[in-house]
């Protein structure tokens, strides 16, 4: 334990994380005691617009330019053990399908205007050369057996995820979302989630697909297996993704760190984002001040880590699908949110009389 400890401190270190400005937070509640509206009438809307401005460090906030989705591709050995009810082979043509833009993310992204992005970071087949820049390895391991990368491999996966989101922000992106591809990739995320929360494996795991009873009896053991691996090195977060994450999760990991050390909001997306969040918040403590929950996920072990990470989903939609589709769901409701501190008029701006001038009308004509 005290070596994992001290090789992950040796090996991989993210820049401080800076809160968003409580002072432009203010700023931004206040303002919208201004606005030509009943107070708290826009409901959660106002909390997060607030948060946007804190983000963006100033007040009004200005709605988002360039939104960019980054999709993490990786196979996971333990899809070979009968934990999905899609084989493995899926993962390297829904990349193409990614690629093509033909995939729900493609669809929900031109929604929005914002760009996609697909990595293989461990897919199992060769991928275009565009796409496997940061290629780490071919599948991580079966981690109910075996350890899911070597030390070395996950810590190039994570610094593989940095500077991804490093190039994302230098390149002008204002918002990050995460997304994932990978079959069977629900079995290592919710033992991950399981493991940081000390959660048993039949309150954690979910359907991932839609894997049939038995399916389901297979996962529960796969991830009750990997947990007895795992448990040991739940405070030392490269340890927790070699042994039972895998190189999309590590590369996803170092993306949301760094974009928070980066001080660009991210919306997180559902349970496999999530997991490797809370990792993340690990190697950079803090980080999750930057994060939003796009939406809750169908899968139990989601319910869990944002419980955990103390985030609130916007949507609630029954949605188990990935890619960041729950969070580019979510996004027009942030940047509706953001519109509304922006670009809304004052009471003095629209000149509209507020109550308290009208009980400083009638105090005046009484005197």
């Amino acid at each position: 334990m005290t070596t994992d400890s001290n090789s992950t401190s040796e090996s991989v270190t993210f820049g401080p994380v800076v809160t968003p400005s409580v002072r432009v937070r203010l700023a931004a509640a206040d303002r919208q005691t201004q606005l030509t509206k009943p107070a708290g009438s826009l409901g959660r809307l106002e909390a997060l617009s607030a948060w946007v401005a804190a983000c963006q460090g100033e007040c009004p906030p200005h709605v988002f330019a360039r939104p960019r989705v980054v999709v993490f591709a990786g196979d996971h050995g333990i899809a070979r053990h009968g934990v999905s009810a899609y084989p493995a082979e899926v993962t390297a043509q829904m990349v193409a399908n990614i690629t093509a833009g033909g995939a729900a993310v493609n669809a929900l992204a031109a929604t929005c205007g914002a760009g996609v992005r697909v990595v293989d970071i461990s897919v199992d087949a060769h991928t275009d050369p565009t796409v496997s820049q940061y290629k780490i390895r071919r599948s991580s391991g079966a981690i109910d057996r075996e350890d899911a990368l070597t030390h070395d491999e996950t810590v190039r996966a994570i610094d593989a995820g940095r500077a991804i989101a490093d190039a994302e922000v230098d390149e002008g992106a204002d918002l990050l979302i995460a997304g994932e591809m990978g079959i069977g990739n629900t079995t290592p995320a919710t033992v991950l989630i399981a493991a940081l929360t000390d959660t048993e494996p039949v309150a954690a795991v979910g359907r991932g697909t839609g894997v049939d009873d038995a399916g389901w009896s297979r996962k529960t053991a796969a991830i009750r297996d990997a947990l007895r691996r795992v448990r040991p090195h739940a405070n030392a977060p490269v340890a927790l993704l070699r042994t039972a994450g895998g190189a999309d999760l590590a590369a996803m990991a170092g993306f949301l760190a760094q974009a928070a050390v980066r001080r660009t909001p991210v919306i997180v997306d559902g349970v496999v984002v999530t997991a490797a969040a809370m990792v993340a918040e690990q190697l950079a403590p803090g980080a999750r001040d930057w994060w939003v929950a796009g939406h809750r996920s169908t899968e139990p072990a989601h319910s869990v880590a944002l419980r955990q990470l103390q985030l609130d989903p916007i949507l609630d939609l029954g949605m188990r699908l990935g890619e960041g589709s729950g969070a580019l769901a979510a996004f027009p409701v942030l940047q509706g949110a953001v519109a509304t501190l922006a670009n809304m008029a004052t009471f003095a701006d629209a000149g509209v009389s507020t109550g308290d001038d009208a009980t400083a009308a009638d105090a005046t004509a009484t005197d």
